[in-house]
């Protein structure tokens, strides 16, 4: 499925997400961002909302002007965040801050060479935060970006991005199967 099936299996009701994918995947519509950085957004988002169509429909959208490190790259930024969200998440919740005091023993190698724009990954695993709800990655990764010149349109122009692919992502869920084939 292309962007444009996905677009097109979203019902009625979910009609301002398929605008809101068209807006927030154009450089006019997210303002702060370039494109290289909004198609790894959009695929390190789509990765972590886990729908394999809306994930494969946008590595071949992100695949049109990523390098294949840069495509690895945005998957590693999904990936890294899958296990640090929520890692992070427990101690910041967990009523014992005890757990905030000790080392997190996690391998995190890939961060130091991604294979993508140190930016790039950074916004990407903001928007993956987002998704995951890890407050304590969010601020992280915020304050990295913001310290590398990102505006504040930038930041928003990035989880906005994660928001409409993941709410695509959820209404595909929902649909039956019978309505993707048809939109295929």
């Amino acid at each position: 499925m292309s962007l444009n099936d996905i677009k097109s299996a979203l019902p009625d009701y979910a009609k301002d997400l398929r605008l809101n994918l068209d807006s927030v995947l154009a450089e006019t519509g997210a303002p702060g961002l370039n494109d290289s950085q909004i198609r790894a957004i959009a695929l390190a988002s789509a990765i972590a909302s886990r729908n394999p169509r809306l994930t494969n429909a946008v590595a071949a959208f992100a695949a049109e002007k990523l390098s294949d490190s840069e495509l690895a790259g945005a998957g590693a930024a999904a990936a890294m965040m899958a296990m640090t969200n929520v890692y992070y998440r427990f101690t910041h919740n967990a009523a014992n801050k005890e757990y905030e005091t000790l080392r997190a023993g996690l391998r995190m190698n890939v961060m130091a060479n991604p294979g993508i724009d140190k930016i790039a990954f950074e916004l990407a695993s903001l928007a993956v935060s987002a998704i995951n709800g890890c407050s304590r990655c969010v601020d992280s990764h915020e304050k990295t970006v913001r310290e590398h010149g990102v505006s504040a349109q930038g930041v928003q122009s990035a989880v906005r991005i994660a928001s409409v692919v993941h709410a695509v992502a959820v209404t595909l869920e929902s649909l039956p199967a019978a309505r993707l084939a048809e939109a295929a």
